[in-house]
């Protein structure tokens, strides 16, 4: 359950939502994307509410959601073929995506021949395929190893100089908060209510997490959590 949740996310603005297991964190993403409508309030992308899922909103979750039965251009490609783009212009796409995430040679293997840094990779490629207005991710790296987790919220990183597109990410990881959100938001209660903000000066530097302000950040985070524990 959730309660008085009020946020506006820009643009250009990354937000990542941080707080204790079964408080609502993946509840607020259904809602964001309409899986979920709120019982009160509304859900406005572009002054629009939202109420049912679309194109505009893609989302990334922690098990990749890849079709096994389909190939991994298929599957970058699927969203597309949904919304009635031709085979070659999707293919198109879909193969230019791999190529940014260094899988164009894996594009006829399906997901089971790939590691879970791969499909999370192709998961990716898929979610940005649709050229979306807002992502959203469910703690879309916590099945991976650490040294795979940090590579690909570094990419991630990169990819945002490239194109920045606004993003929300709910994760248990107050580390990986620190790193991926412009914004840090704290929930925590029941029903869940934000209990803190964090502004994030230094969100963006690929080198971040070596300075001394993110283990500023990450101590602030954690000490704010460890009020609801």
């Amino acid at each position: 359950m959730l309660r008085d949740i009020d946020f506006t996310l820009g643009a250009h603005e990354t937000l990542a939502v941080v707080g204790p297991s079964g408080c609502g964190k993946s509840t607020l993403l259904y809602m964001l994307c309409g899986l979920t409508v709120p019982d009160t309030g509304r859900v406005l992308l572009d002054g629009r509410t939202i109420q049912k899922p679309g194109h505009d909103i893609a989302i990334i979750l922690q098990q990749y959601g890849l079709h096994p039965w389909k190939t991994v251009l298929d599957n970058v490609a699927l969203g597309l073929k949904i919304q009635g783009v031709g085979k070659t212009e999707r293919n198109k796409r879909a193969r230019k995506l791999l190529d940014d995430m260094g899988l164009l040679d894996r594009e006829k293997d399906f997901p089971r021949r790939l590691s879970g840094g791969e499909q999370q990779r192709v998961a990716i490629a898929r979610a940005y395929a649709s050229s979306p207005r807002l992502l959203l991710m469910d703690e879309p790296f916590s099945a991976l190893d650490a040294m795979t987790r940090e590579k690909l919220q570094a990419q991630l990183i990169r990819d945002r100089m490239k194109s920045p597109l606004p993003y929300v990410l709910v994760t248990h990881s107050i580390e990986e908060a620190a790193y991926l959100g412009r914004t840090i938001l704290l929930l925590a209660g029941t029903p869940a209510t934000i209990r803190a903000r964090y502004d994030n000066p230094g969100f963006g530097d690929p080198d971040f997490r070596e300075t001394d302000l993110y283990f500023s950040l990450v101590r602030d985070i954690r000490r704010g959590m460890g009020n609801y524990f």
